[in-house]
């Protein structure tokens, strides 16, 4: 369960019409699963949506509002607060990635430099960042592609080949780390594709990934020098996208990909 954020790093007004919504819920004394399963006419979602509409984490459709208001007899005061307060809200430059990532349903990545987090080893992880509160921490959040329940997102990444070479740590780590990339894609936990090395595509101005989240609000992580930057503006989230679009035109095919990591792996690891 993706923990809550802190007061002050949640939009108010996306927080005020959660607080409402979770009051007119216990007014009918309903769980969050009670709930999630009448919304959207019936079709249902998932209980972990509810808690995020809640706590202010995430913006729903008009139309979600919309059966709620009638599911929860409010009426059209659900709806009138939508208007007024999430219609047009926008989540914050600082809004907290570790609690996007456990809510989304797909993820996409460009890796121009290193190995994904999420499919990082311990000791690739540990080469990386030294402290062992940080690795555990970002071991720990790979559980977001081995879960049950929810199911897990799915995970599109475009790594660069630059990585598969970059000495991190130990020739033993680079084998074990590259071995555990061909593994990940055996078990379907991620569609990986090696993109070749090149110096003049976009895709170079730094690493990304575009969370796409229940209601199919996205969200976008970019990593900076000081600290990663959280996004939503439609502006932004649209360049990441053509950066996308522009770096998976140059990806070679799931398998070629896995027979380039294979023979790096050969070649230069063992």
């Amino acid at each position: 369960m993706a923990p809550q954020r802190k007061r002050g790093t949640v939009s108010p007004t996306l927080l005020a019409f959660g607080r409402r919504f979770r009051r007119l819920r216990e007014a009918k004394n309903w769980t969050q699963e009670a709930v999630a399963r009448r919304a959207n006419n019936g079709a249902g979602v998932k209980p972990q949506y509810i808690g995020a509409v809640e706590n202010g984490r995430t913006r729903c459709t008009r139309e979600f509002a919309e059966t709620m208001d009638e599911a929860l007899d409010a009426n059209g005061d659900l709806l009138d607060l939508y208007d007024d307060l999430v219609k047009d809200a926008m989540f914050p430059t600082w809004f907290d990635w570790h609690t996007v990532e456990p809510e989304a349903i797909m993820l996409e990545s460009w890796q121009p430099l290193l190995v994904h987090g999420l499919l990082q080893t311990p000791a690739y992880a540990s080469a990386i960042l030294k402290k062992k509160d940080r690795v555990e921490a970002r071991i720990n959040r790979q559980g977001v592609l081995t879960r049950e329940e929810p199911p897990p997102p799915d995970f599109s990444l475009l790594q660069d080949e630059v990585s598969l070479h970059r000495l991190t740590g130990s020739p033993e780590i680079m084998r074990e780390q590259l071995e555990h990339l061909l593994y990940a894609i055996e078990q379907g936990t991620v569609t990986l594709q090696i993109v070749p090395s090149r110096g003049e595509h976009e895709g170079n101005s730094g690493a990304f990934t575009i969370a796409t989240l229940a209601d199919r609000i996205e969200i976008a992580y970019a990593d900076m020098g000081a600290r990663g930057l959280t996004m939503s503006d439609p502006d932004d989230i649209a360049i990441l996208n053509r950066t996308l679009m522009i770096v998976r035109s140059l990806a070679l095919p799931v398998d070629q990909s896995m027979e380039m990591i294979r023979k790096v792996v050969h070649e230069k690891w063992t």
